[in-house]
């Protein structure tokens, strides 16, 4: 299978951001998470999680770079069920009008050869492959713009308890609603361990409700939760984030640090439309920070607490 689209922007530029698999969940809007175990001299192993037919997969592909010929080669070692393999590439060429002309290729063959698996995967692949490319040719042509609309920040906490404890009630959001007060409810589903999906009404401090759905990924041997929000207000086009427990090995008191951290990448059009046509973007970022960064605090304060009531 082959996508093709052009793109306003220099290769260099696209290129980069194929490369940059760290900031795929950002970019991409099927991408909830990525790993990179092996990166050595332009080839990596990666380990992916994204939607395909509206059910998050997870599978591993070895990646070859080639910046100068701004080629990408992907071959999966690790599948998802109906996929028996799958490969390709991405090229970014230089194109007449001194923008850029993107090919991602496919090629793969279904489980047993089944004819349904195979409609499923084409359109999975279909589906995905206009999607990232017209998120690759948005955020391309954004060009330096980007660097004012995507930010990342965090807040912490030292908590006197286990990692497990602190892991628990961060897992189990189920029970949010009655262990924070600014969760006015929650449904949490989970098809499969360590994969959840969140439908959550927030309160405000106005009182008001707002709603988000997002999917997790649950580390618990790492105790770490990384995620990605589905649905969003409209000044974000992007939100992901992680929770992360760890020792401190600078703290005297041999305590753990847990740390929420938070990527967003805010819509102008959506700032205007939500905060009024003079706002800033420097406002925009203030209040997000201000309304993430507060609930995360909150839930942090309540995590310790839990935990370190439970210690013997």
């Amino acid at each position: 299978m082959e996508h093709v689209i052009t793109v306003a922007a220099p290769p260099e530029a696209v290129y980069a951001l194929v490369a940059d698999v760290s900031g795929w969940p950002q970019v991409f809007g099927p991408t909830v998470h990525v790993e990179l175990p092996e990166d050595d001299n332009g080839e990596q192993l990666l380990t992916l999680w994204a939607f395909a037919n509206g059910e998050v997969r997870t599978w591993s592909s070895r990646r070859t770079l080639d910046a100068a010929a701004g080629r990408i080669t992907f071959r999966q070692v690790v599948s998802a069920s109906p996929v028996a393999s799958m490969g390709g590439e991405w090229r970014v060429e230089p194109h007449a009008d001194g923008g850029s002309r993107v090919v991602l290729l496919h090629d793969f063959r279904a489980v047993d050869d089944d004819p349904d698996a195979v409609r499923l995967i084409e359109q999975a692949v279909d589906r995905n492959s206009r999607a990232e490319l017209d998120a690759l040719k948005h955020v391309a042509e954004l060009g330096e713009e980007r660097a004012s609309l995507c930010f990342t920040f965090s807040d912490t906490e030292h908590v006197e308890g286990s990692a497990e404890d602190v892991f628990a009630f961060l897992d189990r959001a189920d029970l949010w609603p009655e262990r924070l007060p600014h969760v006015a409810r929650l449904v949490l589903t989970e098809k499969e361990p360590g994969l959840q999906h969140l439908d959550m009404d927030t309160r405000g401090a106005d009182g008001s409700l707002h709603n988000t759905k997002s999917v997790r990924i649950c580390f618990p041997d790492r105790h770490t939760l990384v995620y990605k929000q589905l649905h969003m207000p409209v000044a974000l086009s992007g939100h992901t984030g992680r929770w992360v427990i760890a020792p401190d090995p600078a703290d005297p008191q041999n305590r753990l640090v847990v740390t929420s951290w938070h990527t967003v990448t805010l819509d102008p059009e959506g700032v205007r439309h939500a905060l009024g046509p003079a706002a800033t973007l420097d406002e925009a970022r203030t209040l997000v920070r201000k309304a993430l960064g507060g609930n995360s605090s909150r839930t942090l304060r309540q995590a310790k607490e839990y935990a370190e009531s439970l210690r013997s």
